[in-house]
């Protein structure tokens, strides 16, 4: 089941993405963060009218993804950027996928045209379920970030929504 975050979720989205921040070059944060950070970051994607889904199977929540904005100038206010992390134990089963999925829909239907991800590099996994879900690669950026004693790459990864906005 997808849905939308709730503030009980906060404790297990803690654990995946504090997860990704001690073991993982995918975030490029360092530090873990606390209840009141992730509080902090959905309060703000919810004050932009933004998603941020949880993926749940059998009660237990295996993922989230969301969407906050690419960028403060008010000209990129139909631009936005997407992450999906996936709790360890269920990554290849397709929760990335699904949440991307119901994001994008939830996105197109807020006039959303553009959605854009960052990727660390390499990640194979990572780059196959963006190309899959119609993303294509647009930047690659070397070097940009020093964790975990290397230096590594960012590629980014666009999708274009069909339709017009109003300007």
């Amino acid at each position: 089941m997808i849905r939308t975050v709730r503030s009980s979720d906060i404790p297990v989205l803690l654990e995946i993405y504090n997860h990704y921040i001690l073991h993982s070059p995918a975030t490029f944060e360092e530090e873990t963060i606390d209840g009141e950070n992730m509080g902090e970051r959905i309060h703000t994607v919810h004050g932009l009218g933004l998603p941020w889904l949880v993926a749940e199977e059998g009660g237990q929540t295996v993922g989230y993804a969301y969407a906050n904005r690419w960028r403060e100038r008010s000209a990129y206010r139909h631009s936005v950027e997407v992450t999906v992390y996936i709790a360890p134990e269920h990554i290849g089963e397709g929760w990335g996928r699904r949440l991307y999925q119901a994001l994008f829909d939830s996105l197109r239907q807020n006039n959303i045209h553009v959605a854009l991800a960052g990727i660390t590099l390499p990640n194979a996994a990572s780059v196959a379920l963006h190309e899959k879900m119609g993303m294509r690669k647009v930047a690659h950026l070397e070097e940009v970030g020093f964790k975990q004693g290397q230096w590594l790459d960012v590629g980014y990864w666009q999708i274009n929504f069909q339709g017009e906005h109003e300007k």
